[in-house]
């Protein structure tokens, strides 16, 4: 299930879940729940782009001499 349709359910159970007619204790146990829920799914976003931005780190602290490989013709 794509990530924009999972929290478009979470945002429309959000929505209805205080007109469904549940005790007082049991809503508040739901919505706990849920935001427990949309921070794991949160998580998962944050780290799947972590691991897309993997870059190499370069260190630059002798810059002319980058190209000493090469020789100039």
């Amino acid at each position: 299930m794509e990530r924009s349709r999972k929290f478009l359910i979470i945002g429309v159970w959000v929505i209805i879940l205080p007109y469904l007619g549940f005790p007082f204790t049991i809503k508040n146990i739901l919505f706990a729940v849920t935001g427990l829920l949309i921070i794991y799914l949160g998580y998962r976003i944050y780290l799947e782009s972590k691991k897309d931005k993997k870059e190499e780190k370069v260190f630059d602290n002798f810059s002319e001499n980058k190209d000493f490989t090469k020789t100039e013709q």
